[in-house]
This record gives structure tokens, sequence and C-alpha cells, in this order.
């Protein structure tokens, strides 16, 4: 769930089966600069520092020009970039959790420096049992300027009331 509001406005609450009603609807967040800083932290973190992420004078010498991303970073900006938009909070959701993807193809090279964006579609919103409720998006990651994205991925996550 997310946690701070978008664009400094309030955030719209709506029922679990208000939710149900949208499905098939998107919404698109701000934009985000991918910096070589957020890149070099996340290699940090995961212990991933493959050259063409972090060393920008040698994958210079790269088809990719210069550094970029990793796929797994473009990924974990789900959650931020969903804070981004106007997407509706379930009115008393006690916690939402990550349930898993059904795929998920990185299609274009976040390169540092590059401006993305989410697109969130809204492909199920289904009743588990009482309280627990599933909901199942695709999630497109754009690069400014580009006309393929860096990334789709279909991510299932259960909201509890």
């Amino acid at each position: 769930m997310r946690q701070s509001l978008p664009k400094g406005n309030a955030v719209e609450t709506i029922t679990p089966q208000e939710m149900a009603a949208r499905v098939g609807q998107e919404s698109v967040s701000d934009w985000v600069e991918v910096s070589q800083k957020m890149i070099d932290t996340f290699a940090d973190a995961t212990g991933d520092h493959q050259f063409i992420h972090v060393n920008p004078e040698q994958a210079a010498m790269t088809p990719f020009g210069g550094t970029i991303a990793h796929g797994f970073l473009t990924l974990s900006l789900m959650p931020m970039l969903s804070a981004r938009t106007d997407r509706p909070r379930i009115a008393g959701a006690k916690m939402g959790v990550n349930y898993g993807g059904n795929k998920v193809r990185f299609l274009t090279p976040v390169r540092s420096g590059s401006r993305v964006r989410g697109r969130f579609k809204l492909l199920s919103f289904d009743e588990k049992k009482p309280g627990q409720w599933q909901q199942t998006n695709e999630f497109t990651v754009e690069i400014e300027g580009e006309t393929k994205p860096a990334m789709i991925a279909e991510w299932i996550s259960q909201i509890f009331v």
C-alpha cells in the first residue's frame, strides 16, 4: 500500500467492489530520473557491480554507450512509481503484500540519467476469501523519448481488509 500521497493531493478511497469495477483502467505516474547515484546504490545493496552498471568509462565502449540500470532496479521502481499515480486506496485496507509475478520482460535498457514512468493497468481484482483480495496489474516502465518500453511485468498483490 502507498505510504505517501501523490503530487500533494488527497488519495481517493474506494471499496474493494468499486476497485473490481475498475478492471481495465490505467493510471500513469510522474516521470522519475534514474540517476547514476541510484544505480550505484542499487549495486551496493545487491552486490551486483557489473561494469555496465557502475563504470561509465568501460560501459561507454559497449553497445549501450554508457551505464544502464539493473533490470531488477527497473522492476523495483514499482512501489515508488505506483505511489506517484492517482490510483485509489482500498478503504479499510490493513496491508498489501507482493504475491508474485506471472511474467517479467526487460525490453529496453534504462540508461543512466534517463527518465522513466510507470503505467499500471488493472487486469483483475478478485476476492480470494473474506477480507483478502488479489489484484493483478500489468506494470509497464516507459522511458522518456523511447518508443519501446524498458519493461513489462504482470504483477500480483494481495490486499487484506
